[in-house]
């Protein structure tokens, strides 16, 4: 008679709360920074053509630490608002990794996020910071737009919903019990 042994899984139970799994915080903040340099270079585009006259960190930069902000030599401004934005990306990626696993694996889920932090600025964050966000319809596509594309790419990789150890390829590996397995 052979022993059967089923391993105990070794990544978190689904239903952990998130501040025992720092990993997919961490990851999701690494990608939030990244989804904003891709909304930064979307952002080039829409600003070159004139959709958006200026961009919400640096409305935000100028409205909040107007002395700071100009003390900073002119031509250096451009770095310290990509680095401000990049800030508050990792900032909301992080957000995005403390949602429950069952959220953050969604196909759906990237976009919606993308689409609620822009909304959250739209309606709560520029009214509470006394900017006025007054644009037209091109402007504020192409803003809509852009935090999309920030959802999708935070959204994007494995990670939101495989942060766990990759299993050793050298063990054999059981079928895991009907309780122990990942919903599709």
């Amino acid at each position: 008679m052979t022993q059967t042994t089923i391993r105990t899984p070794t990544r978190p139970r689904e239903d952990a709360p998130a501040e025992r799994e720092p990993k997919p915080i961490v990851r999701a903040a690494a990608r939030g920074a990244i989804a904003s340099m891709a909304m930064s270079g979307l952002r080039r585009l829409t600003t070159s053509l004139g959709m958006v006259a200026s961009t919400p960190p640096e409305s935000v930069l100028e409205r909040t630490a107007p002395r700071a902000f100009h003390n900073v030599p002119a031509e250096r401004r451009p770095a310290v608002v990509e680095l401000v934005h990049w800030t508050y990306g990792a900032t909301g990626g992080a957000i995005f990794g403390m949602l429950p696993r069952a959220v953050r694996r969604r196909r759906w889920a990237g976009p919606v996020y993308g689409v609620l932090a822009w909304a959250a600025f739209e309606v709560a964050i520029a009214p509470a910071l006394g900017l006025r966000r007054r644009h037209g319809r091109g402007e504020r596509l192409a803003l809509l737009a852009d935090h999309v594309l920030y959802g999708v790419v935070v959204a994007a990789s494995p990670w939101p919903h495989k942060d766990q150890p990759e299993q050793e390829s050298h063990q054999e590996d059981l079928p895991a019990p009907p309780w122990a397995r990942e919903r599709p």
